[in-house]
């Protein structure tokens, strides 16, 4: 409203008049703030979630081109057998997986200096041109080659927003822009389904060409084209973004700071390295590290879900058509269970709950070939990626602070995670169709095992909860530098930000 807004521009002002002076910060009234704070949510919803979300948009729909490029005589024209079409699947993992770690301790960490607006925009840039490239493919070697290089800069893009994210919007306001977020990549299943049915059903011929490979020449390009203005609509860290003024940037890191007890800021002594090691010591990680691989492999169905679709006999064009409604449904139902997560500040059933529809999605249909519940089982399936949203907002919950170390957990957990897609993609074999059984058995057991790690880590959290003894932890080290910071942030003394810290409770 008009009358937000003046709220907004007068806290502005008056904090932008005292905010040159460290020790004389104050928050103004509790109107100002507020309205000062929502004209600051509003803009970052607007600017990086939307870019966020187109993003894994064009991310996913470059990923999986070429499981619907299957359906219109790739393996035919570049003469690939089975295992081989598997290969130049599970490839890009072997790049995907472990380079993201380093990623995000080295290039997104603000201890580096690296800005991630230009970081994360030439990435795109940079797995657009690789996905383009896969066009002129004429073999085997070739296609192995380009699925190598495009995990490379995909690498950084999932977890290196994950982060960032998680740098702007406090623990109440995360689960919902992750869900916002990953619904990009849901979207663009469905989306994708569309764009390509479309390429392939009228390309074909085109200049000489085969279909499939106008399908990476154009998306590929379309994703180029939107990197270079990534670079200038993602923002960097709340302390040196460029298209917010002092106050904003002030306002940001008072709010994060309010919303742990202590500042979301490293010591000055410590290093990436210090990060990482904090993050593999921590049982914590290494927990969330094993749910997430066994997670994916029990959803790693999305590689084939062209293939899958296609059990039901339709023809190419009905079967891409007939695979976005799924998709759809998994948006909307992703949407709401991460608003509902972050009204209710709980996790594991909010995540784990997905996982059960899936398997009762597997065991009907494992049960039946009818069209209508293979066609249902479907929905049931695609839904677990409801929970999957919210995974890497889990793990900032559980390991917030410091920044180093939370920004190598989201490395380690996504990274490791995804040899679950590694290894599902040999589960899902076409030896096994058209009703794949094993494999929806093998998925089946990984969901199981993946709800045993999830309840492990949520009994974790709540005994951690219970035996936390802050003022012992909080009065030396890197703990006390960052509360100190946030006192200074805040205009309060140590002492009451202490009495906030110790407040703080793990979401489970």
């Amino acid at each position: 409203s008009i009358q937000e807004e003046k709220k907004s521009q007068n806290f502005t002002e008056n904090v932008v008049a005292v905010s040159n002076d460290d020790d004389d910060f104050r928050l103004l009234t509790a109107n100002a703030r507020q309205a000062g704070e929502r004209a600051l949510v509003r803009k970052l919803d607007c600017r990086l979630m939307t870019t966020a979300v187109v993003i894994f948009i064009l991310n996913y729909i470059d990923r999986v081109a070429i499981t619907t490029a299957r359906l219109q005589g790739l393996e035919q024209d570049l003469g690939l057998t089975t295992v081989q079409y598997e290969t130049i699947l599970a490839i890009l993992y072997a790049t995907y997986c472990p380079i993201q770690i380093p990623s995000n301790m080295v290039c997104l960490c603000a201890i580096t200096g690296l800005r991630p607006s230009i970081y994360i925009g030439a990435c795109v840039v940079g797995w657009g041109l690789t996905s383009a490239l896969t066009g002129v493919t004429t073999n085997f070697s070739g296609i192995m080659a380009c699925r190598v290089c495009i995990g490379i800069p995909e690498a950084a893009f999932y977890p290196g927003v994950m982060y960032l994210l998680s740098r702007w919007y406090t623990r109440k306001e995360l689960a919902a822009r992750s869900a916002w977020f990953y619904c990009g990549s849901l979207i663009s299943n469905a989306f994708g389904s569309f764009i390509a049915a479309g390429i392939l059903a009228r390309m074909q011929g085109v200049l000489g060409l085969a279909a499939w490979r106008w399908l990476f020449y154009i998306e590929g390009a379309i994703t180029m084209s939107f990197g270079f203005l990534t670079m200038w609509l993602l923002p960097d860290f709340p302390h040196n973004t460029r298209w917010l003024n002092a106050a904003e940037r002030r306002l940001s890191q008072v709010r994060l700071a309010e919303d742990a007890g202590e500042a979301d800021k490293d010591s000055d002594d410590v290093t990436i390295y210090d990060g990482f090691w904090l993050a593999i010591k921590d049982p914590k990680t290494i927990i969330f590290m094993f749910m997430t691989c066994m997670q994916l492999l029990g959803l790693s169905f999305t590689n084939f879900f062209p293939t899958l679709t296609a059990t039901l006999g339709f023809n190419t064009t009905i079967t891409l058509l007939m695979a976005a409604p799924p998709w759809i449904f998994t948006s909307v139902c992703c949407v709401l269970s991460a608003w509902h997560a972050d009204r209710s500040g709980e996790r594991f059933f909010h995540i784990a709950g997905w996982w059960w529809v899936v398997i009762v999605g597997y065991i009907i249909s494992l049960c039946t070939m009818a069209t209508g519940g293979r066609y249902f089982s479907l929905f049931l399936m695609t839904s677990g990626y409801c929970g999957f949203a919210l995974t890497l907002t889990w793990v900032s919950n559980a390991i917030p602070r410091p920044p180093a170390k939370r920004a190598a957990a989201i490395g380690l957990v996504n990274g490791f995670g995804n040899l679950g897609n590694l290894i599902g993609s040999y589960v899902w074999s076409a030896s096994w169709g058209p009703q794949y059984h094993q494999s929806m058995i093998i998925a089946l057991c990984s969901l199981l095992l993946s709800s045993a790690l999830g309840f492990l880590m949520r009994w974790i959290l709540i005994k951690e909860n219970k035996n936390m003894d802050m003022e012992k932890r909080l009065m030396e080290g890197p703990g006390r530098e960052r509360i100190e910071e946030a006192a200074r942030l805040e205009g309060i003394t140590f002492e009451d930000a202490v009495k906030r810290r110790k407040g703080f409770r793990y979401l489970y």
